[in-house]
């Protein structure tokens, strides 16, 4: 006999996870998330959950500390409350990029981040377009990675983009295998922005390799944080003769001054999903498209509950 089926949320999301819960046509789970006079996080939960299967849906995103504690907090309750199975939904997976250690004596805090998730007593995770890859590798857990690009390829069609007048850009060479999945579905062309630095606290020069001369250009990152180079890069693009500029990303941090920056560059459309609740700034800012990722979540963890394949999804 299968497991019944609960899910959880924190305070990172909550819309994202009501909105899960409505396509998956369950109530969301009951659970007081609420902080103590001095700040420390105090989790309740409300149901009897005693043999069923649990995913609490929780980006870390801002502020990531107390997001990330949420969940660890949450995922215990639920654990000392004899749940079947615990799933982390991690829409944004934050720390991600901090997998590697890029100078001595630093830390590798995205495995941290995997170590603390799999020892508060969760039994499988699974996050959206992680800013590496090889970090499904840092979980000793059952990992499923989701991607936005279905989400995110509907919509530039919507706005008329793909086809020969169209060319999608990397922001730089890490993002290649991004943008060329973005451009092999679009059926466009590929290009490239070359990043160089001649000297410390000199301005950065934006070598463009490909055509984008007449063309509209799409920008495909993972992560908008401060748009600092997101919108370097689409004056360079403009720079270069394209007709027009736009970008896509599946995670709008928008931290600082991005939205203005975003508001003041040549982009025309940013289109981003909502892994991440927008800011009263974000929200209001028309250049700005939100996609949701609902019936995306909501749909693996469907298959998740029946054993069923999260690959097929993106076949």
């Amino acid at each position: 006999m299968l497991k019944s089926l609960s899910i959880f949320t924190g305070n990172s999301n909550r819309a994202l996870a009501e909105e899960v819960c409505k396509f998956v046509e369950i109530p969301l789970g009951r659970a007081d998330v609420t902080h103590f006079s001095d700040g420390e996080i105090y989790v309740e939960i409300g149901e009897n959950v005693r043999g069923v299967n649990c995913f609490v849906v929780q980006p870390t995103c801002s502020p990531p500390n107390q997001s990330l504690m949420e969940l660890l907090i949450m995922i215990d309750a639920l654990k000392r409350a004899s749940a079947g199975s615990i799933v982390a939904i991690i829409p944004y997976f934050g720390y991600a990029r901090q997998d590697r250690k890029s100078k001595p004596r630093t830390p590798i805090t995205a495995k941290l981040a995997a170590n603390l998730i799999t020892a508060a007593g969760a039994d499988r995770a699974l996050a959206m377009d992680l800013h590496a890859g090889q970090i499904q590798g840092f979980f000793d857990i059952p990992f499923d990675h989701l991607f936005a690009m279905p989400v995110l390829i509907d919509e530039l069609r919507a706005l008329g983009y793909g086809g020969d007048d169209t060319v999608v850009v990397s922001p730089d060479a890490g993002g290649v295998e991004r943008a060329r999945a973005f451009s092999k579905r679009l059926g466009s062309t590929l290009a490239i922005i070359d990043k160089r630095r001649a000297a410390a606290n000199v301005s950065e020069v934006m070598n463009i390799v490909g055509d984008v001369k007449g063309k509209r250009a799409v920008i495909v990152d993972d992560i908008i944080d401060t748009a600092g180079t997101l919108t370097n890069a689409a004056k360079a693009i403009m720079d270069a003769g394209a007709a027009s500029v736009a970008a896509c990303a599946s995670h709008p941090v928008f931290s600082g001054k991005a939205v203005q920056r975003i508001t003041d560059s040549p982009l025309s459309h940013v289109v981003v999903t909502n892994t991440i609740p927008l800011s009263d700034a974000g929200t209001a800012c028309g250049k700005v498209r939100v996609k949701s990722v609902g019936r995306l979540l909501g749909e693996a963890i469907k298959r998740i509950h029946h054993g069923d394949s999260i690959s097929s999804l993106f076949m």
